[in-house]
């Protein structure tokens, strides 16, 4: 048995460390001193402390650690692969902050104006199309619905025009779960294959537009310049948006 100090130093972990895991139950000593009060440890408790460490520097907090040291391999080796989910998960959320505070770093060392998005009134006609509605994650996965557009347009020999566009149908802004369906003009109207349809898209009579350019992001100014648009003609109204692929239109 080892006290405190002789198991700090065989264990190169600080006696303030080994307190605290006996506070807060991680690690008890293997006896307490009935009149000293010395807290001693054995060398089997070695492992447990490494399991403890281990833990900790991957990620887990206390309660965490104290379910970990309950489980067998098989559910050890699931919350592993969770926990490293839920990092990987936020090195994603970190690294677009960094890209963030990137932009904006490059914006004032550049001095940068707010581009100027003109807005003009147009009417849209009906078109017969190639369609998959679905309803997504974010707005950012539309991407992966295109490519899942493309590829069944190939294997059918649809030939896919630069006139794509995008029907956003929530009629509010969703960070979640939010109904897109994208638009691939046709020469004609086929026969459905599930999930992908062939329909008439009705005709807008009329509907402010703008361009934007770039990533997907840059959207923003561009509902900034509609927002200012539409406070200046206040007898319009707003709709669901129509995106192309190649420019960002939205309804009224």
């Amino acid at each position: 048995m080892f006290r405190i100090g002789a198991f700090s130093r065989l264990t190169q972990v600080s006696i303030r460390m080994l307190r605290y895991y006996d506070e807060v139950g991680l690690l008890k000593p293997a006896e307490v001193g009935k009149w000293t009060g010395h807290r001693m440890y054995s060398v089997s408790q070695i492992p447990c402390l490494n399991k403890i460490l281990y833990l900790r520097d991957s990620g887990f907090n206390v309660s965490e650690i104290a379910l970990a040291l309950e489980m067998d391999d098989c559910l050890l080796l699931n919350t592993l692969e969770q926990k490293q989910f839920e990092i990987e998960q936020t090195i994603q959320n970190e690294q677009e902050k960094i890209r963030k505070i990137a932009i904006g770093k490059n914006e004032i060392q550049e001095n940068k104006g707010e581009l100027h998005y003109n807005i003009s009134i147009k009417a849209i006609p009906e078109y017969q199309v190639l369609s998959l509605r679905r309803i997504v994650p974010t707005y950012y996965a539309e991407g992966d619905l295109w490519n899942e557009l493309s590829a069944f347009a190939k294997e059918q020999k649809i030939e896919i025009s630069n006139h794509t566009f995008s029907v956003y149908h929530d009629t509010a802004y969703k960070e979640q779960n939010v109904d897109i369906e994208l638009c691939v003009p046709v020469d004609k109207l086929c026969k459905d294959i599930a999930p992908f349809c062939f329909r008439m898209i009705e005709p807008v009579p009329i509907m402010a537009c703008t361009m934007v350019y770039g990533d997907f992001s840059n959207i923003k100014e561009a509902y900034t310049a509609f927002a200012e648009w539409l406070q200046k003609n206040s007898k319009y109204r707003i709709r669901a948006g129509i995106h192309s692929r190649s420019a960002s239109i939205g309804g009224i």
